[in-house]
């Protein structure tokens, strides 16, 4: 597959960037907030879900965040720099439009939360792909 780069201007394109990083891998030093540029960045190896059938591999990936306003985390220790994070969605709850707030929702209720004046986030394959040990599986508990 050829690398993806993806924009987001709405809460539909971030549901496509979301589902394209289920289960993407993240270092805790590899966030990087920038207040100065209202940027929020980060790399992350996402699972190549769209390999479909194939052996289960991993790209790099990168994904940032603009027009950020603020930034907030729980459950994540930024002492722990080689921890690792699990990010499950990546989701946008609407304030007064066009402003609202991104999370970036993560395993263990571990979570940032992005206040922003709008939307506007990309979300790039930077290079290697490589083997994945496994690819992810979710237990899912009955109603």
């Amino acid at each position: 597959m050829e690398p993806l780069k993806l924009a987001c201007f709405d809460a539909e394109d971030l549901s496509v960037v979301s589902a394209h990083l289920q289960d993407a891998l993240v270092r805790v030093g590899d966030l990087t907030y920038l207040p100065g540029r209202g940027r929020f960045a980060l790399a992350l190896r996402r699972f190549d879900w769209e390999a479909g059938g194939t052996e289960p591999r991993r790209r790099l990936t990168g994904l940032h965040v603009d027009h950020v306003t603020a930034a907030r985390t729980r459950g994540i220790d930024r002492a722990k720099a080689d921890a690792p994070l699990n990010l499950l969605a990546v989701t946008f709850e609407p304030g007064e439009a066009p402003a609202g707030c991104v999370k970036l929702v993560f395993s263990g209720e571990a979570c940032i939360r992005l206040d922003v004046a709008c939307v506007e986030a990309c979300m790039t394959d930077l290079g290697p792909v490589w083997a994945a040990a496994s690819r992810p599986a979710h237990d899912v508990e009955s109603a």
